[in-house]
């Protein structure tokens, strides 16, 4: 089963959603890191083998730069969007990838379509 960390941007109630069918999801709020900087979420991610899921951009870019081979990242390009409407996304998304974001992938949904790079990303 893929674990997954939350990122602040994405509701609270998502993690609970999500935990309700029986995934293993935390929240960075739960784990007191609402201000943490992206590279201390990544870093907790990769230690705990979590994927993150995000709304930030900023994720794809630490992970490329540093080639990384790890965490993977769900990046989702729709703000605004009610934890009802994330959660089966996240589940379609997580289905379609699964071995990649098992091997380590910077992942993309955006109006309906899913696009997928796996790690490390060379220069």
């Amino acid at each position: 089963m893929i674990k997954i960390l939350l990122d602040q941007g994405l509701p609270r109630t998502l993690a609970t959603l999500l935990r309700e069918i029986g995934w293993d999801v935390q929240h960075v709020s739960e784990r007191g890191m609402s201000k943490a900087q992206d590279i201390a979420i990544i870093a907790l991610a990769q230690k705990e083998q979590r994927m993150v899921v995000t709304l930030d951009a900023d994720f794809h870019a630490h992970l490329a730069v540093s080639e990384a081979i790890g965490p993977s990242v769900l990046r989702i390009r729709m703000e605004g969007q009610k934890a009802e409407h994330l959660a089966p996304l996240i589940i379609n998304v997580l289905s379609i990838a699964k071995d990649e974001i098992n091997q380590g992938a910077m992942i993309t949904l955006a109006k309906g379509k899913v696009h997928i790079k796996l790690l490390p990303i060379s220069k």
